[in-house]
């Protein structure tokens, strides 16, 4: 007897991710949980430089900017709440100084063009259809800041946009990476905010714009991360107590789906080994002087040497 609807899913045949691969992360929140699991198995990532960015529109403009190396000056930074802010980023990157924010944004810029021309992987989240214009501007922000509404004009991006917006990012980071493999996925965290109705008419946005992308010939793939959060997992014991994000029981989940599917077989022992140091150096002795915890500690070392003899990037 099934209880349960399964998604069909296969290994990818080609262009999986291993311990030669670099992967760039970039999009929402789902992005940092999945790229949070990378970075757990020491594979080489990079997630958000420039902090969450929900809608497609506000990462084609980061991608833009760091492969052009646009960078950005003093009038594009705003001052609220006491802190020095870019429309363009998270509120993560804010900063009490003005010329601590530039050199921040700045060098994220020049970092993530490096990371861009050598990843082997890049993967979008996309969370959202729904914008906000900055009136005063004129622009589509990344992030409002809290700033009050009646900065902004909200509006809901048509799949067509969203469609010439996605085909930006992808011709923007083959021009500097012509045989990157990128995929695509839609965040399963519900934006009820926007309402409920207004939420799933976004997510449909997303989701027919991305399947105009999907082509395996270009190395162009779509995982479904949101289809498994609403099919396979549609009960609400998988949801944080605000019933709107996935919890770790939910994210683990869709990690080892995509595990299955996207990680190479020939290096699920190495993560099994990058596992089970983090936990030997996570365990709490009762006796941190004991022979018996000395010895586990040289033998930990040893094998942690053994790891970075094979992969020096490795940091623990």
């Amino acid at each position: 007897m099934d209880l349960q609807t399964q998604i069909p899913l296969q290994p990818q045949k080609y262009d999986q991710i291993d311990y030669n691969s670099e992967v760039v992360l970039l999009g929402s929140c789902f992005s940092e949980n999945i790229g949070a699991k990378f970075s757990y198995f020491k594979f080489r990532t990079r997630i958000n430089p420039f902090g969450i960015l929900f809608n497609p529109l506000a990462i084609e403009r980061f991608i833009t900017r760091a492969i052009n190396s646009d960078y950005y000056s003093e009038d594009e930074l705003l001052f609220n709440n006491e802190q020095w802010l870019c429309l363009d980023a998270h509120s993560k990157l804010n900063s009490s100084s003005k010329d601590g924010l530039l050199s921040k944004l700045n060098s994220n810029l020049d970092d993530s063009l490096q990371k861009l021309t050598n990843a082997t992987h890049v993967i979008i989240t996309l969370g959202t259809s729904w914008v906000y214009r900055h009136i005063e501007t004129d622009r589509i922000v990344s992030n409002c800041h809290k700033i009050p509404q009646k900065h902004f004009l909200k509006e809901l991006l048509s799949v067509d946009t969203i469609s010439q917006s996605l085909d930006a990012i992808i011709s923007l980071v083959r021009s500097v990476n012509p045989k990157v493999n990128v995929i695509f996925t839609v965040s399963p965290v519900r934006h009820l905010k926007d309402g409920f109705v207004e939420n799933t008419q976004s997510k449909a946005h997303l989701i027919s714009a991305v399947h105009n992308m999907i082509d395996h010939r270009l190395h162009q793939y779509y995982f479904p991360s949101y289809e498994l959060m609403m099919d396979e997992l549609r009960d609400y014991r998988f949801y944080k107590s605000d019933m709107i994000h996935p919890n770790g029981i939910a994210i683990d989940y869709i990690w080892n789906k995509f595990k299955m599917v996207w990680v190479a077989e020939g290096a699920h022992a190495m993560m099994d080994e990058v596992e089970s140091i983090q936990k030997g150096l996570n365990h709490k002795p009762f006796n941190p002087n004991s022979e018996a915890h000395q010895q586990f500690l040289k033998s930990l070392e040893t094998r942690i040497n053994q790891l970075q003899g094979a992969f020096p990037f490795i940091k623990f």
